[in-house]
């Protein structure tokens, strides 16, 4: 199938993509075919985010979203910043905050929702959107650009051998692709890694994510409150923060950070999670409700310094699969958007002038002058600074390099990032290990229990999309070096260690279980482990998310 473009990932990079070069066609009356390909068994079904959403890209994009029935109902109303001790809170004073921290005029919603609602706007334009087709492969001219993508490969059993129901998946050519995957894309990295896409830059970095969805009580609820919380349970070196955010219709969405530079090989982020939500300032806004659904997701955090080059012949990299997260105001998806746009903006341009196949170099010009930029700039030694000197010091310093930046346009210089996260941990002997309290199955909960509310499901016949590059590393290298971290990183229960080391210990990988969270691609000290779609359809399938 041919198109003019091609884009693979229907979160709001690819969905804004897709309008804005509907919106330029209609404006200048010359039509431009655009299809989307989106691996979720439907658009929304994947998204995960917590989310307060910032609407200066939708204002740009569909000024009036609100006569248009856009999912942003909740506007935010109370911003609330905290540092946690194990039974106590300190609360930062909204003064001290500089402006861009401030929520005011931003949207606590449903990121999956607002998705779902961008896609109804897209197709409305002449957009086809294909879900349930996972792309697998990429295409490449006899020149060596990208030409497109292979999707919608089905019906392969564990053993390789084709089941009665295969299909070898269809080609979708595109005068050019934008590849709009989300976190560690599996398209995104080979095209990354092909074309050097990196070189230059500082080692993208990563948080895992994870969020529940929960109903709580009329008297519990306020809608609109927003609360952000650093500090226990994570302590002074380990990075990471946790947000609650007080939705329509009793609905509260909490969820905990941790950054994947962690040290201790024996931190658990899942059980920190759990812990957590025992802590007196927010077990009592839990207590008496009900958990609704739960979820989890791998967030880039390096910010303008790990940028990726965001063109490469026959395409360009939107969103999340280059990484535009600003990572104190846990906000990307206005960058996302954004720069969906601007790529849509230059390939259209592009496709007037008869061109096809070459490097979209303006794009990378259009986001370098754009709010985007500045909005990463503003922020770029957050992360780095809390990575080296804790919460304490990279609170205090990054704060006055934020305010620095915000009232004379400078900061404290550019500071670098350092090793990637799989680099990061230290050897098990080392580190201390963390006794973890019990879930108690009404606040918290274990992680199997847990991913029947992300309704995740593969099919057990299938080739394994979690795949090992050496199956002895495992339990030869990791077990005894890092008393095997997979066990531990992983959010949904995917790796297990059988049997008692150094005897019969096998490793054992529940592939059914995978919320598609890529935290295994990232954290595994040997960059062992290579995550790629599964069929199309599976995986988590989020609700209200």
């Amino acid at each position: 199938m041919e198109y003019d473009v091609v884009i693979v990932g229907a979160g709001p990079a690819g969905l804004a993509a897709a309008i804005r070069l509907k919106q330029l066609a209609a404006e200048t009356g010359h039509d431009v075919s655009v299809c989307i390909l989106e691996k979720g068994s439907e658009v929304g079904a994947h998204i995960l985010s917590g989310a307060v959403v910032d609407p200066i890209a939708l204002n740009e994009l569909i000024p009036d979203w609100k006569e248009k029935g856009a999912p942003l109902n909740t506007l935010v109303n109370e911003d609330r910043f905290y540092v946690l001790g194990p039974q106590g809170s300190v609360r930062l004073p909204n003064f001290m905050m500089p402006p861009l921290m401030n929520n005011h005029g931003n949207y606590a919603v449903s990121l999956g929702n607002v998705c779902r609602w961008l896609a109804g706007q897209a197709e409305a334009l002449g957009v086809e959107i294909y879900p349930g087709f996972a792309c697998s492969d990429v295409l490449y001219r006899e020149d060596g650009s990208v030409k497109g993508v292979v999707a919608g490969v089905f019906g392969i059993a564990k053993d390789g051998s084709h089941k009665a129901d295969f299909q070898p998946g269809m080609e979708l050519h595109g005068k050019y692709v934008f590849i709009a995957e989300g976190v560690r894309g599996s398209l995104a990295k080979e095209i990354i890694a092909r074309f050097n896409l990196s070189e230059g830059r500082q080692p993208q970095k990563f948080g895992l994510g994870m969020k529940e969805l929960w109903e709580v009580l009329p008297e519990n609820h306020k809608q609109g409150q927003v609360t952000h919380t650093m500090g226990w349970p994570l302590g002074l070196k380990a990075g990471g923060g946790s947000f609650m955010y007080h939705l329509e219709n009793n609905l509260v969405s909490i969820g905990f950070v941790v950054h994947l530079n962690y040290e201790n090989p024996h931190l658990f982020p899942y059980m920190e999670f759990q812990r957590f939500k025992h802590h007196p300032l927010i077990e009592p806004v839990l207590r008496g409700g009900r958990r609704v659904a739960y979820g989890a997701r791998a967030i880039t955090e390096g910010g303008l310094q790990s940028v990726p080059k965001l063109y490469f012949p026959g395409g360009a990299l939107i969103g999340c699969s280059a990484g535009f997260v600003n990572v104190p105001r846990i906000k990307g998806s206005h960058n996302a958007m954004k720069t969906g746009m601007l790529a849509a903006e230059e390939a259209f341009k592009a496709l007037q002038a008869g061109r096809a196949g070459d490097q979209l170099e303006a794009y990378q010009n259009a986001y370098e002058n754009s709010w985007v930029y500045e909005d990463l700039k503003r922020v770029r030694n957050v992360k780095p600074m809390w990575s080296k000197l804790g919460l304490v010091g990279g609170l205090a310093l990054g704060g006055a390099d934020m305010w620095l930046n915000q009232l004379f346009g400078f900061g404290l210089g550019t500071w670098k990032h350092g090793k990637p996260d799989y680099a990061t941990l230290k050897p098990a002997s080392q580190m201390k290990p963390i006794a973890y309290p019990k879930p108690d199955g009404i606040i918290s909960f274990d992680r199997l229990t847990n991913v029947a509310f992300s309704a995740t499901n593969h099919e057990e016949d299938e080739p394994p999309h979690l795949k090992l590059k050496d199956p002895s590393i495992p339990i030869g290298v990791n077990l005894p070096n890092w008393a095997e971290p997979a066990q531990r990183y992983c959010p949904a229960g995917v790796y297990e260690v059988v049997g008692e080391a150094g005897k019969d210990a096998r490793f054992q990988i529940n592939h059914q279980n995978c919320v598609h969270c890529k935290t295994c691609d990232i954290k595994d000290p040997s960059q062992n482990i290579n995550w790629v779609v599964p069929q199309g359809g599976e995986g988590p399938n989020y609700p209200n998310m």
